[in-house]
């Protein structure tokens, strides 16, 4: 298993926790702060989804005028995660 808690740049969330497993399944996300609606809908969305897929799906969008959003930065905390093997 991995582990990272993520510090996010430029969103409402502050940080977001996430754990893998061997095979790069996405067992766990939480984030702490931003609209939790959202952040739980995305939680369990890619809960059980394989990491490259989620970087692929979710990187670069874009929450209104930010350069960033929670899901761009939870592909920079996967990138990480990838990053520790």
């Amino acid at each position: 298993m991995k582990h990272i808690q993520y510090q996010t740049e430029g969103t409402c969330s502050q940080v977001i926790d996430v754990t893998v497993d061997d095979n790069d399944i996405i067992q766990q996300v939480f984030f702490v702060g931003g609209c939790n609606g959202n952040l739980q809908g995305i939680s369990r969305l890619v809960t059980g989804q394989k990491v490259g897929d989620v970087i692929q799906r979710l990187n670069g969008i874009r929450c209104g005028t930010k350069r960033t959003s929670c899901p761009d930065q939870l592909c920079r905390a996967l990138e990480q995660l990838q990053a520790q093997a």
